[in-house]
């Protein structure tokens, strides 16, 4: 049975983190706040003004618990690993897949048609629940346009056509996407999706998210023994995760989105959760990132019926889960690799 730990979220600006024997310590202004021990997490992830020691550091890596360091606001700067994990053939089967075009070519357009099937799935159940008539209507729009995008998905021969294909379907959802918030409409209304810096509340929730999913997803990769930095949808660049960027693609919709737009509709955020800066960007207070966190991680614990492997786990499970069937795919073990699908 394989154990998946939990995460430290540490969101407290100018907290020190140190190793005291097995244990993390989380000092802030010099008084000891929290101690968790090591062998409990599998990951840390610190947002701004965090720092770390170089003890504990090498003690995180040497146990196989991955560091990231996100802006206050949540967009990725850094990763700090170990030793790479796992089988070196895997890693260097993996290098010859992406620059295989055909390999390169069905694994990216797997990873489009998860996320396209689960944005759709996350649609069609809100036009069930919609209010209004307007509503439901663009809704329903929206997902037989998803459903055509799916099918064209399929016929896809080229990298460059399921990229295409997936910046359509994303348009068409994220159109939609407005339409999911039921609730205060007008502290959460959505026109567009905007990053770096994010311009509304709804934007500054989904990167913020967005950055602590792709912790998961790198961790998991890395746990496997692939290497998250060499995607097959994502074009390379220095210091991206390509290949966690592409397994977040298909839970992006269903871990991600539909947290934030529960929060909403909950009204667990509400408009004054956020501050305006003199740049325009959209920001989360650190009461209101700790509220996500605590979210996230009670979502992660929830159970689900895995649709491939046919198991019951929590959603904390998926992305190791879905990692090791990436690298079963690119062994050749299975002909394709199956995404995660959201009923």
């Amino acid at each position: 049975m394989a154990q998946f730990q939990n995460t430290l979220y540490v969101t407290t600006q100018g907290a020190f983190l140190s190793k005291d024997h097995e244990t993390v310590v989380v000092r802030v202004d010099r008084e000891p706040r929290l101690t968790v021990p090591l062998h409990h997490l599998g990951g840390i992830v610190c947002f701004g003004r965090v720092a770390m020691s170089p003890e504990l550091m090498a003690a995180c890596a040497g146990s196989g618990i991955g560091i990231s360091f996100l802006t206050e606001n949540g967009r990725f700067l850094a990763r700090v690993e170990g030793e790479a994990s796992g089988n070196v053939l895997l890693r260097r089967e993996q290098y010859r897949a992406a620059d295989d075009r055909d390999r390169c070519c069905r694994l990216a357009r797997s990873f489009v048609v998860g996320k396209v099937a689960n944005a759709r799935a996350v649609v069609m159940r809100a036009a069930r629940e919609a209010t209004t008539d307007q509503g439901r209507g663009a809704l329903e729009g929206a997902v037989a346009r998803l459903a055509d995008a799916g099918s064209a998905l399929l016929g896809s021969a080229t990298i460059g056509a399921v990229r295409g294909h997936e910046g359509d379907a994303a348009a068409t959802y994220f159109r939609a996407f407005d339409h999911l918030i039921r609730k205060q409409k007008e502290a959460f209304r959505f026109d567009r999706r905007t990053r770096r810096p994010p311009r509304d509340p709804v934007n500054a929730m989904l990167s913020f998210l967005y950055a602590v999913l792709l912790h998961d997803c790198a961790s998991a990769l890395q746990a496997t023994g692939l290497d998250p930095a060499v995607g097959f949808l994502h074009v390379d660049r220095p210091g991206r995760p390509g290949l966690a960027l592409d397994l977040m693609e298909e839970l992006r919709p269903i871990l991600a989105d539909r947290l934030a737009v529960g929060l909403i509709n909950l009204e667990q955020l509400r408009s004054e959760d956020f501050v305006t800066r003199e740049t325009g960007a959209i920001e989360m207070t650190e009461d209101a990132r700790k509220t996500v966190l605590v979210a996230y991680q009670k979502r992660k614990q929830e159970e689900i019926k895995h649709p491939f492997v046919d198991e019951r786990m929590t959603w904390a499970r998926v992305p190791h889960v879905q990692a090791r069937l990436l690298a079963r795919t690119i062994r050749g073990d299975l002909d394709d690799y199956p995404p995660f699908l959201w009923k």
